[in-house]
């Protein structure tokens, strides 16, 4: 994957270090999939998509299946080629920390991204120190360790990269790996959670009968994903944060993610049109997206243009729960 393009001025950081490190994918790094859902192959295009987020360099077909209508990556890059795209740039695993004189607000900001996780979770279940909790997809696992330290809670972080090393894992059951393929045990968890986990998912259906073996008779599994039929999709398109490609394999509107939980054996209790993640960063990265256009966003510079636009917005983000701007969160519990 290595490329010997020299960036040019002008380029972002990290649009520089992609153009260094990667090339785009050749063909024998991609693979061709048929439906997550019902098995189709048959499938029409549906939209291109590039990696906005870093710059690596690469476009990636979104289709639509012509039998259920289900959106996916397809041909996707293999399981063994993703792996370079979650490295220190992806926004979820990045070291960095020291943000400046912004460093107090944005580990304010992360601590009330977790805050919110915790109430909307608690909405629907009791958490205590005999709890059992599960996080797919932690990164570095700061939501369970805000979940230990508050509630006392038992917890279990699961990632497809390990990012053991972080000290907010130290107090976690770690597993390192593919969801499905791990031993997390049967009928154990009071709380299984999947905050933007679903939609990076190499099999979805399979991912979700193991959390359905894994939760309690009575227990809920909380996901959030990016909701395709949102306002941010219609006004960015092909730069719309939730494509996020090639790390997201399957696009979910409401319809498709309700019948993807109801066919893998859930009950939907709830259904929220927004979630935890704050709604204002697809506002603020779409149009970066949009400007930038496959160049990257180097988030040492956005950090400050980011946090002003929060607070000018803030008015509108007040009424985010009736405005459909780009989370869903579905709350489910095993059917019976």
């Amino acid at each position: 994957m290595t490329s010997t393009v020299v960036p040019t001025t002008g380029q972002t950081e990290a649009a520089a270090l992609s153009a260094v490190v990667f090339a785009p994918p050749a063909a024998s790094m991609l693979e061709r999939v048929a439906c997550y859902y019902c098995g189709g192959t048959s499938s029409t295009a549906f939209i291109t998509a590039e990696d906005d987020l870093t710059g690596k360099p690469g476009t990636f077909c979104f289709v639509t299946c012509a039998a259920c209508g289900l959106r996916y990556q397809n041909p996707r890059v293999t399981l063994e080629h993703i792996k370079a795209y979650y490295d220190d740039e992806y926004i979820a695993h990045r070291k960095k920390n020291d943000w400046g004189l912004l460093t107090g607000f944005f580990n304010h900001v992360m601590e009330q991204h977790d805050r919110r996780k915790d109430r909307l979770v608690r909405r629907y279940v009791t958490l205590g120190p005999e709890s059992e909790v599960l996080d797919v997809g932690c990164a570095v696992g700061a939501f369970l360790e805000f979940v230990r330290r508050l509630h006392g809670a038992r917890i279990t972080d699961v990632d497809f990269k390990d990012l053991s090393w972080h000290a907010a894992l130290a107090h976690a059951e770690f597993h390192c790996g593919l969801f499905y393929e791990q031993d997390v045990g049967a009928d154990r968890y009071d709380l299984v959670t999947m905050w933007h986990f679903l939609e990076h998912d190499y099999d979805p259906l399979r991912t979700l009968a193991h959390a359905r073996a894994a939760l309690k008779p009575e227990g809920r599994l909380v996901i959030e994903v990016p909701r395709l039929d949102s306002l941010t999709f219609r006004l960015y398109r092909g730069r719309w944060p939730g494509l996020q490609a090639p790390q997201h394999t399957v696009l979910f509107d409401k319809a498709m993610l309700l019948k993807t939980l109801r066919k893998s054996g859930f009950d939907v209790v709830d259904y929220l049109p927004y979630g935890a993640f704050p709604p204002f960063f697809y506002v603020f990265a779409g149009a970066a997206f949009t400007m930038l256009k496959g160049k990257g966003l180097d988030l040492s510079k956005a950090i400050t243009p980011y946090f002003i636009g929060n607070i000018l917005f803030a008015p509108i983000l007040a009424f985010d729960h009736h405005l459909n701007l780009a989370m869903q969160t579905a709350i489910c519990r095993r059917r019976k």
